[in-house]
């Protein structure tokens, strides 16, 4: 079975703890990060070629997710990406120059833009399009261009808590069975 590409980039080769796991068909290139225990998925690409990329440690990328970065240009520094530690990434989500604070949870196909911050334990809805805002704790936003919907319940972010440790296990189970 082929495993993940893995490529440097402009002098950049990706920096991967020991104990993640990277599925085959993932593609990470260059000015990357990824923590302890984390997980980027099937069909995943992380490109940090333009700027940096950070994953933390626990949080996962789900299968067909892209990460990527905005580079400087004309005296801005650009946008890089940075995703904190236990984080929930779902299906299909692309985050593009954004920060995701640790314990936010990003629903399936949302798309995160150049600016955007998702507070700490904050939800983006499935499908959502942020661009440049801010998602604050406690709160879940929705739609596209995504606004505020409501305040989370301590089950809401309960169930978030409880994703990240399924998806911990799960990588953890994969990166066994197929080093064995």
């Amino acid at each position: 079975m082929a495993g993940p590409i893995i490529l440097p980039f402009n002098g950049f080769t990706p920096r991967i703890a020991a104990d993640a796991f990277i599925a085959p068909g993932a593609v990470i290139i260059g000015n990357v990060e990824i923590g302890a225990q984390a997980s980027i998925w099937f069909g995943c690409v992380v490109r940090g070629d333009t700027n940096a990329v950070k994953i933390g440690a626990r949080t996962n990328i789900q299968d067909g997710s892209v990460v990527h970065c905005d580079g400087p240009q004309d005296g801005h520094p650009g946008y890089p990406t940075t995703i904190g530690d236990d984080v929930l990434i779902g299906h299909m989500v692309m985050i593009h120059g954004a920060t995701l604070e640790n314990r936010a949870f990003i629903g399936m196909k949302a798309t995160l833009l150049n600016g955007t911050v998702v507070e700490g334990d904050a939800m983006v809805a499935a499908g959502a399009m942020v661009t440049g805002k801010r998602v604050a704790t406690g709160q879940l936003w929705a739609g596209s261009p995504a606004k505020f919907l409501r305040d989370l319940k301590p089950d809401d972010i309960a169930g978030m808590h409880a994703g990240v440790e399924h998806y911990v296990r799960n990588g953890q189970n994969y990166r066994a069975q197929m080093t064995s």
